[in-house]
């Protein structure tokens, strides 16, 4: 299918609109008076949640973009996996998906058959139905899902519930953004870009299934924001993220292209908006992109109870291997995440 990707000016998660534009954007938008509407945009939280009744929830979102690979088919996994994210990472179950496409009339027809193809198979993976959707032409390809989940109130985990003491997990390794430039600009590795790919198609689902047994307080997928501002989202004013830089996981040589300036907009954009709030002093200049890189599809930053910390990550291990610990939740320091 020559000619998807380079149909498009940016793809995947890096094209989101930076954190701190976005929310002077939503600075106009109503404030929520349904007291049925228990997280709305305001909340900054991964989805927006509503109760039906005592015992349930519908959590709600919607997320889709341009391209970031040429595959019609695995562009449709990535973004089905991306968006059936939110979910997860609330503590969430899924229950049917909508498709939202955009699609240029001079692409074959071909690459919009793979691409819906693509999306169904992870859909089917996550277990539940694809029931309709809505397309459009437009002038570049763009794909995602509308996805309705639900979730016992008392079982919600929202993105910014951390307690003091708790372990920090990531599931996934970072480095998607940059290894996908390293391959644009020519220079790239096959294997390492296989392996963000293959990150990238990885469902969420795996991880938060092992959720239930344990206290976990918070979490989040990291995603277009990178892991310093969904960390941030994470600490808000009353917390502080220890974060180990020596265990994060990696994908292969993303640190190499990242030592070699193959950086993203969307990275700068991160960069700029987690601005003085983290002190980067003594933090490898590659770290830092890698700190800054948008994850299309990225893990889930998981703030588990101490105690239970260990064997939540051994449980998460067997499906997902490349998980660790990377820090500890502190009471509020002086800055909302202090990097070793």
């Amino acid at each position: 299918m020559e000619g998807f990707l380079a149909s498009c000016t940016s793809g995947g998660c890096g094209a989101k609109i930076g954190a701190a534009d976005l929310h002077d954007y939503l600075q106009a938008m109503p404030q929520k008076t349904d007291t049925n509407l228990l997280v709305g945009f305001a909340d900054a939280d991964d989805a927006a949640v509503y109760q039906i009744s005592p015992e349930r929830a519908l959590i709600n979102t919607v997320d889709f973009f341009s391209p970031m690979v040429d595959d019609p088919y695995t562009f449709g996994k990535i973004a089905a996996a991306n968006a059936l994210s939110d979910i997860y990472s609330m503590g969430g179950q899924p229950l049917y998906a909508l498709n939202i496409v955009c699609f240029p009339e001079r692409l074959p027809k071909e690459a919009l058959a793979a691409m819906l193809a693509g999306g169904a198979a992870k859909v089917k993976e996550a277990g539940i139905v694809l029931a309709g959707g809505h397309s459009i032409y437009d002038h570049e390809p763009k794909y995602g899902l509308a996805v309705t989940g639900e979730v016992t109130p008392q079982r919600l985990i929202h993105n910014h519930t951390p307690q003091t003491g708790d372990v920090l997990i990531l599931t996934k390794a970072l480095g998607v953004s940059i290894i996908l430039a390293a391959a644009r600009a020519g220079v790239g590795d096959a294997a390492a870009t296989a392996a963000a790919i293959a990150s990238m198609q990885r469902l969420n689902k795996y991880a938060a299934a092992k959720f239930s047994t344990y206290q976990v307080h918070a979490c989040t997928d990291v995603t277009g924001f990178g892991l310093l501002a969904h960390g941030l989202e994470m600490a808000r004013a009353e917390h502080t993220l220890v974060i180990d830089t020596e265990q994060l996981p990696l994908l292969p040589k993303a640190t190499e292209f990242a030592a070699e300036f193959l950086v993203t907009a969307g990275g700068e954009r991160n960069r700029e908006h987690v601005g003085e709030q983290v002190d980067l002093t003594g933090i490898k200049p590659e770290i830092q992109e890698l700190l800054f890189d948008p994850q299309t599809s990225g893990g889930l930053l998981i703030s588990v109870a101490e105690t239970d910390a260990a064997a939540l990550l051994t449980a998460i291990q067997q499906d997902d291997p490349v998980a660790r610990i990377i820090g500890v939740v502190s009471s509020r320091e002086q800055d909302p995440i202090i990097l070793l």
